[in-house]
């Protein structure tokens, strides 16, 4: 962006002064590209305050107004230029200026050092009388002009003092950076153009496209330049301001503004006339004030420095006072205080060094534990409490305030700070001699620790070698040279560590050594090398060796616990994350496609129940090995190997990371989905599951957990639509998602409401068409959506475990409705058929609660029907059978519902804890039409005859399937042949027409 702007205002320069004629055009377009390249910089660079800049562009932008306005009256217009609007816009520049150049300087960025004002007004001083004696005096004393044409003609060369006054204290005070030497030199340009446009008004030989706008030309694009620059941001960041000595071309530009004066007095003397004697004395007055005025704040300064000297001695006397850390942390803050001006408002904190020199950072940087501590200051003043010897600081004062509080407190608080450390060393130091202070207990020490120290001669070979070096070695060390000692692959490392000790560098312990224990078996230990060469009651070096090999393993297995999963040796949760994370730092860097499988079995709760808990687990680990070996066929192409990992339970991930594009993807799942068609051998027998797949990429999701997540709610869908397939997340599957979760809340809601309604569909004896009982179903008529399936809020039910207060209303409801049919139609065996789900049988005391519920409505047991899956019945679990076995005892009937649609078959029928076998539909609607079907299900009712178990036919719907069921010996049935569920009206009518023997056809609900 730089290099264009400059090479465009480079072109747009060239042209204005080759072409005169386009000089309107060129010289606004320059003036604009001026304005947006300076607003472009502060968009790009974005410094830490933005209202100086605004008011620079603004100043750019005011005078191409002016130059704009300025042209348009006198070349297209052809009237008067001066005075009118354009010099309105002239003098707003300076303004605009001035306004900008002070804001930076109270920004604190700059010393707040008086001497550079007292500097910068004495060069202003001198050179504002000769612009006076040049520029100002001419129209002063122009009896031509009138009162308007006088005052603003002053006003330009005072405006141009003005901003020479502002520009030079701040350009006296900042460090240069290319950004404020383009600001200077472009702010010289325009005051030159000034200055030379005047004197040529003056002169009468003013014209447009001479050499007097190439310095507004330069003021142009260098401003534009400067901004444009990334050390445009340096202007307003806080930093950390050296005081610097007194430079001798600043003092040659001072003395020569103060001999101004002395030499036009001098020269209007020589020229026989003096005009300007009352302007040479003032101007020779203030600049003897200014003089003594730097004179009196130098003396003030001086005293300053004696104060701040007077207290740092005082809390250097505290802090040799001090005992401890908590007594330098106080001293130090009350210090800080001290040192401050009085009032003003501040935190002070030691806490761990971020940096190792003076610094000003912002506060938000310094972590969330400093942030408490230094309240919400913007800039803290960092000092590091660090000592002269070049040890690196552990820790730092932290001093937070006014920004413009902290620049005058920088020297002081690092002087303060080196005390802190000195304080802090020597109490560390007075530790150190407190616990080496009897030579007596450092010998106890040495001999009785289980720690091996071994002291070495200059020939590196061990001359004495404490008690426990004879555990670890299993033989006298005394007289071996130190590499022998460890094993061949460690030697080479000490004899490198015990060179650099020598030498006088510090130990770097790096990784653990090996030596040879006893029996020959390697040993891993930690070594310490100290040079104690000096100490007079040591004179060698000392090797410090600690056994770390029960440590080491503890560790290594640790971290398998910690990062991969027991059971089936794949990454776990934790570990995946991690990877995902870096393939998506990876792929935004390289523009791949990230994606994420996650996969759940279908089902495997089914597996635990019917085959136990081993064969699932078997199961589990097969699938890791599947879907790790399916991931490898792809590895060529998208670089998903040794990717997979178990979340836990039954959910897996896949992570695919360099995938070409979302379809690249989908194929990854399709061969994933395609890997679970083969079964599943393991020792307990074959196993056949399907898997559930969800999908996610990068296009959709920008972080690591936003795709696991999205990748979640895409297997929620897979399993939704009928599991054994897989779904790509798309945003709209985010809007199913929450549809389901409102299903959920309103189905709580009806639950607590009891707004949900039970219907009742008829079971009867097929040879006579007679009513033998009630299935109880449940219905919902939800306020807005209308009647609502089964099929779609059962599930939700018993995903949300709303399936256990949902199921007690329906037997609760259900019971209730057949004691009351008992006492209306006191000559019917009536019974009712209620579905219970294995989540609503797991509840503790389910058992106990039917039979006190039957009790309370004064139903018969042999009245209750319960239909459960045969996973539940198959599964051998005590407290499942327990129950049962209760229910049964009590006289309750338990029925498998949907036989032959599970894991079953005809030889469990003789051990099921079971009275009803219920065919399901999809048994029967093949009856008629397939002999195959004819006799599977001849065979399912003969078996149970023999069983003694009552079959119970369900959707049948036509005569030719009833004629064939009476035919087979089954006993009852129910269906829309005989009757739609009917509400409980209904359903007493129908008792009603049934004990009166009334024929009648199929019924439907009311």
């Amino acid at each position: 962006m730089l290099k264009v702007y400059v090479g465009a205002m480079a072109i747009l320069v060239t042209a204005n002064f080759a072409l005169p004629g386009l000089h309107l055009v060129l010289w606004t377009a320059i003036g604009l590209a001026s304005v947006t390249a300076m607003l472009v910089g502060v968009h790009m660079h974005r410094p830490r305050r933005r209202a100086p800049w605004y008011l620079l562009a603004a100043a750019v932008g005011s005078f191409i107004a002016g130059d704009v306005t300025a042209d348009v009256l006198t070349r297209l217009l052809h009237r008067q230029g001066f005075p009118s609007a354009a010099d309105f816009f002239y003098l707003t520049v300076y303004v605009l200026i001035a306004a900008a150049l002070v804001w930076l300087y109270r920004l604190g960025v700059v010393r707040r050092d008086p001497a550079s004002l007292f500097d910068a007004l004495t060069l202003t001083a001198g050179l504002g009388l000769l612009s006076y004696i040049f520029l100002i005096r001419p129209y002063v004393e122009n009896p031509a002009l009138s009162a308007l044409d006088r005052t603003i003609s002053i006003a330009y060369p005072l405006a141009d003092i003005i901003v020479l006054a502002v520009g030079a204290r701040l350009i006296a005070s900042v460090r240069p950076t290319p950004a404020v030497w383009l600001l200077a030199i472009g702010g010289v340009g325009l005051l030159t153009s000034d200055v030379g446009y005047g004197l040529a008004q003056l002169n009468g030989d003013w014209a447009t496209g001479g050499p007097v706008d190439t310095g507004w030309a330069a003021f142009y694009v260098l401003w534009g330049v400067a901004a444009l620059h990334p050390s445009m941001r340096e202007l307003t960041e806080p930093k950390v301001v050296r005081a610097g000595e007194e430079r001798v071309g600043r003092l040659l530009l001072l003395g020569l503004s103060l001999f101004v004066a002395p030499v036009v007095l001098f020269v209007e003397m020589q020229a026989g006339r003096v005009r300007d004697a009352a302007v040479i004395a003032v101007v020779s007055a203030l600049l003897s004030g200014l003089v003594l005025l730097r004179l009196g704040r130098a003396v003030t300064g001086q005293r300053r420095t004696l104060e701040r000297e007077r207290r740092l001695r005082k809390a250097g006397a505290a802090l040799l006072m001090a005992t401890d850390d908590a007594a330098v942390e106080a001293t130090v803050r009350g210090a800080v205080a001290d040192l401050l001006p009085p009032g003003r408002d501040h935190r002070a904190a030691i806490g761990p060094a971020h940096t190792d020199r003076l610094s000003m950072s912002y506060t938000r940087d310094l972590g969330v534990n400093l942030g408490v501590d230094l309240g919400d200051f913007e800039v803290t003043l960092c000092c590091p409490l660090a000592l002269a010897d070049g040890r690196p600081a552990e820790r730092a004062l932290y001093v937070a305030a006014d920004e413009v509080v902290l620049v005058g407190l920088q020297e002081a608080a690092q002087i303060l700070a080196t005390q802190a450390a000195m304080a802090l060393d020597r109490i560390a130091l007075g530790e150190e001699i407190g616990r080496r202070k009897s030579e007596a207990y450092f010998r106890t020490l040495v001999l009785n620790a289980t720690d091996v120290i071994l002291v070495l001669g200059d020939d590196d070979r061990v001359r004495f070698a404490s008690p426990s070096a004879q555990v670890l070695f299993d033989r006298e060390l005394v007289g071996e040279p130190l590499p022998a000692v460890f094993a061949p692959s460690s030697a080479g490392t000490v004899e490198r560590r015990l060179g650099q000790v020598r030498s006088g560098g510090a130990d770097r312990p790096g990784e653990d050594l090996t030596v040879t224990g006893p029996g020959g078996r390697p040993t891993l230990v930690e070594a310490a090398f100290r040079d104690l060469r000096d100490e007079p009651t040591v004179r060698g070096v000392v090797v410090t060796l600690r056994d770390v090999t029960e440590r080491s393993r503890l560790q290594a297995e640790l971290y398998q616990r910690a990062t991969f999963d027991a059971l089936t040796g794949l990454p776990n949760r934790e570990v995946f994350l991690t990877r995902v994370q870096e393939a998506v730092a990876s792929g935004a860097e390289t523009g791949a496609t990230v994606g994420v499988l996650i996969v759940e079995l279908d089902d495997f709760k089914v597996v635990n129940d019917t085959w136990g808990h081993g064969a699932g687990d078997a199961l589990l680990v097969a699938v890791g090995q599947r879907l790790t070996e399916a991931l490898r066929a792809v590895d060529g192409s998208y670089g998903a190997a040794g990717t997979v990992a178990r979340l836990g339970g039954d959910e897996f991930a896949a992570l695919v990371r360099r995938a070409g594009s979302p379809a690249d993807v989908e194929r990854v799942a399709q061969v994933v989905l395609a890997s679970f068609k083969q079964p599943f051998e393991l020792d307990h027998g074959t196993v056949t599951t399907t898997a559930s797949i969800g999908a996610a990429t990068t296009t959709e999701a920008a972080t690591a957990q936003e795709l696991l997540r999205h990748a979640d709610l895409a297997v929620y869908v897979a399993k939704d639509a009928g599991r054994d397939r897989w779904r790509r997340y798309e945003s709209s599957l985010h809007s199913e998602i929450v549809e389901r979760h409102r299903l959920r809340a309103d189905l709580d809601r009806a639950i607590a409401d009891e707004s949900l309604l039970l219907h009742f569909q008829p079971i009867v004896t097929l040879a006579d068409g007679r009513t033998h009982g009630f299935e109880a179903l449940v219905r919902w008529d939800h306020p807005a959506r209308g009647m609502v399936p089964p099929d779609d809020f059962i599930p939700v039910a018993e995903e949300s475990g709303l399936i256990v207060p949902l199921g007690a209303w329906v037997l609760s409801s259900a019971v209730k409705a057949a004691a009351q049919w008992r006492i209306a139609y006191p000559d019917t065996e009536t019974y009712v058929s209620v579905n219970v789900s294995a989540r609503q049988f797991r509840t503790p005391d389910f058992a106990p609660w039917v039979l006190a519920e039957i009790d309370r409505m004064g139903l018969p047991p042999r009245a209750l029907l319960l239909e459960m899956t045969e996973s539940l019945l198959l599964h051998d679990d005590g407290e499942v059978a327990g129950a049962l076995a209760a229910l049964r005892e009590a006289g309750v009937r338990i029925a498998i519902d949907d036989f032959g649609t599970g894991f079953s078959s005809l030889s469990y029928l003789r051990r099921l804890p079971v009275d009803v076998v219920k065919l399901d539909k999809s048994f029967i609607d093949t009856i008629a039409s397939s002999a195959e079907q004819h006799a599977v299900v001849d065979t399912i009712v003969q078996l149970a005859r023999i069983l003694n178990l009552q079959v119970v036919a369900e959707g049948i719907e036509t005569e030719a399937e009833r004629e064939l069921l009476v035919t087979m010996g089954s006993d009852h049935g129910q269906g829309y042949l005989f009757s739609r569920p009917l509400s409980y009206g209904d359903a007493s009518q129908w008792l009603l027409e049934d004990a009166s023997g009334l024929q009648r056809g199929g019924r439907t609900a009311a």
